[in-house]
């Protein structure tokens, strides 16, 4: 569904609306209640190709492998992505799950911040492994994971985006 130019602007202008109304400038904002992003959790639908996929390929250790206590015979698992931050899976295995999809609510894309070399590094790595990357304003690149999840390794130090600083 094509969005048309008259509705282009008016959504830019109720972004415009929300953005004057809460945005605040730095240094007035009130300091956040939370520590930070303990894990993400992902629905996976192969332990191995996972963990494959993401301590082999994007080079993130794997560091713990559970049970999950919510589902018998359920995996749990978490790989380092840096600065106390996890990336965590479950499988839910006798289940029939859907594959990725966009929905409301859902996962669009998780952004994980890495140096440009090593930004580089994994880039080459993905293509090399056939893996179809999109790559955007020099920092930014997109791809599928193992069950179509979407990634972006961003090039951006933590609290920047393109450039300039959001915290």
């Amino acid at each position: 569904m094509a969005v048309i130019a008259q509705d282009q602007d008016s959504f830019a202008h109720r972004r415009e609306e929300i953005r004057d109304r809460y945005l605040l400038p730095v240094g007035t904002r009130p300091e956040s209640s939370a520590r930070g992003l303990h894990h993400t959790a992902i629905v996976s639908g192969d332990v191995e190709r996972t963990v494959v996929f993401y301590q082999e390929l994007l080079e993130f250790p794997l560091v713990e492998l559970i049970e999950n206590r919510d589902y018998p015979g359920s995996s749990h698992f978490f790989f380092d992505i840096g600065n106390g931050n996890l990336l965590a899976f479950f499988d839910f295995p006798g289940l029939d799950i859907s594959p990725y999809r966009e929905v409301l609510g859902g996962l669009h894309h998780i952004a994980i911040s890495m140096e440009p070399a090593k930004w580089t590094h994994l880039r080459d790595k993905l293509t090399a492994a056939g893996i179809e990357v999109a790559e955007h304003s020099e920092v930014s690149l997109y791809f599928p994971g193992p069950d179509g999840e979407r990634l972006e390794l961003i090039a951006d130090p933590l609290g920047e985006m393109y450039g300039s600083t959001i915290l």
